[in-house]
């Protein structure tokens, strides 16, 4: 399974639209990601063996109460799925009174699973 299948499964559970790189919808609250680096994290006889996957999940709402259950449940659900918790940061966009939590985590996989 693809490293964006994985997030994609992990964060479905949330009950809130979960998107690649740009979100298109209409909803107030929602979950986009992407990949901010992929490198060799393993490498044994001149090949790579895993890939490591650096991911930053954002989380939008309005809702206060759903942005601390959804940073939660993010939490939850991707280290639940072997993700590593690199770090996190709220941001609040004053133009759409909108709560921003960035959190980022670290995935490596085996190259024969990708």
């Amino acid at each position: 399974m693809s490293a964006r299948a994985i997030v994609n499964t992990a964060l479905k559970p949330l009950g809130v639209p979960v998107v690649f790189l740009k979100y298109r919808g209409e909803d107030e609250t929602y979950i986009r990601f992407f990949f901010y680096d992929e490198k060799s994290a393993l490498n044994a006889e001149d090949a790579e063996e895993a890939t490591g996957f650096y991911v930053q999940v954002d989380i939008y709402t309005k809702d206060p109460s759903e942005y601390a259950r959804l940073e939660t449940g993010v939490k939850k659900q991707l280290v639940d799925a072997g993700f590593g918790r690199l770090g996190q940061y709220d941001l609040y966009e004053n133009e759409t009174e909108i709560y921003h939590k960035v959190l980022r985590f670290y995935y490596a996989q085996n190259t024969e699973e990708e």
